[in-house]
């Protein structure tokens, strides 16, 4: 324990104990009053003046301090996945385990991550290159697609969960159909690709595939949303993983809601700060990490103005 407090007061400066709780200037607020309140023993922390308040110290140590004190913070910590609860409410939220679904991938599935090609991947592999998709994306993704039958014509890109087996897929026109995309009938409720991304990591949400490819560490929803009782809400709270926000532009309401959640729940927040109205899946890779590198944190009031604005 005396570790630790000695690696947050080299954070946070001067201290003041009060019973088993620290009080530090709070480094969110920037306030000179030590209001913000640190418990070593519970793994909480929490600003009497902004409400900034977190059930993990580690996001102290992640946001505020050097490379060093993470490197020393996780040596003495162990693993961080063993997270104290702030209720009851949450304990049940997150024990209570949704069943995975598995699906079938269309019968006529060609895969496009193969060095060679037949014919007719011309077209699939045009349109993906139209759209700033190349090799890498594609075999990083598994994409595919397919020349006949209920999908024919259409980009393939599947879903695999933490065990590896599929539970969704995209597909995708790319021959001009009205219907642009054409989904298997099967739950949403899923986090796609879940066995790729690293929940110890920021976490990146987003509203389509084509916007997934061009972030990192992201998960599109879908055209759904972030609820309670959603797959996708349960493991981030479960494991404190922050989050960057970068549903499309016109998304306001959705978005508020969704900062809302997790701001109850002391998840970490930023959000994309978009120069035009183009959504990510538009814009290059290099665009897309230049404007997640200089996301802002969300704060609660921040979110208030937000949803009173899109009244």
């Amino acid at each position: 324990m005396e570790e630790k407090i000695s690696i947050i007061a080299g954070i946070l400066g001067r201290s003041q104990k009060t019973g088993a709780e620290f009080l530090f200037r709070c480094p969110y607020c920037k306030d000179h009053k030590h209001k913000f309140s640190v418990n070593i023993q519970k793994n909480v922390y929490k600003c009497w003046l902004c409400d900034a308040r977190g059930r993990d110290l580690y996001r102290i140590v992640r946001r505020f301090g050097t490379f060093s004190d993470l490197e020393s913070w996780k040596e003495i910590s162990g693993d961080r996945l063993d997270l104290n609860e702030f209720d009851c409410m949450f304990d049940e939220l997150i024990n209570e385990e949704p069943k995975e679904q598995i699906v079938k991938m269309p019968k006529s599935f060609k895969t496009l991550t193969s060095c060679l090609h037949s014919v007719s991947a011309k077209k699939p592999l045009e349109y993906l290159n139209e759209r700033g998709i190349g090799k890498s994306d594609i075999l990083k993704w598994k994409i595919g697609y397919c020349t006949e039958g209920k999908y024919r014509n259409r980009i393939i890109i599947p879903s695999f969960n933490e065990n590896g087996n599929l539970n969704y897929f995209v597909a995708r026109s790319y021959a001009g159909s009205y219907i642009r995309y054409m989904n298997p009938p099967a739950s949403r409720n899923i986090i796609f690709n879940e066995l790729y991304i690293d929940f110890d990591e920021e976490v990146t949400i987003v509203e389509g595939i084509f916007d997934a490819i061009n972030s990192t560490n992201a998960i599109p929803i879908l055209g759904s949303s972030v609820r309670e009782d959603s797959k996708l809400f349960r493991k981030i709270v479960k494991h404190d993983a922050p989050v960057l926000l970068a549903l499309d532009p016109d998304a306001t309401r959705k978005s508020s809601a969704i900062k809302g959640l997790f701001l109850k729940y002391g998840i970490e927040v930023r959000e994309l700060q978009y120069t035009d109205k183009r959504d990510i899946g538009e814009m290059s890779k290099d665009e897309v990490k230049n404007l997640s590198i200089n996301a802002p944190f969300v704060k609660n009031y921040d979110n208030l103005i937000s949803a009173i604005s899109a009244i």
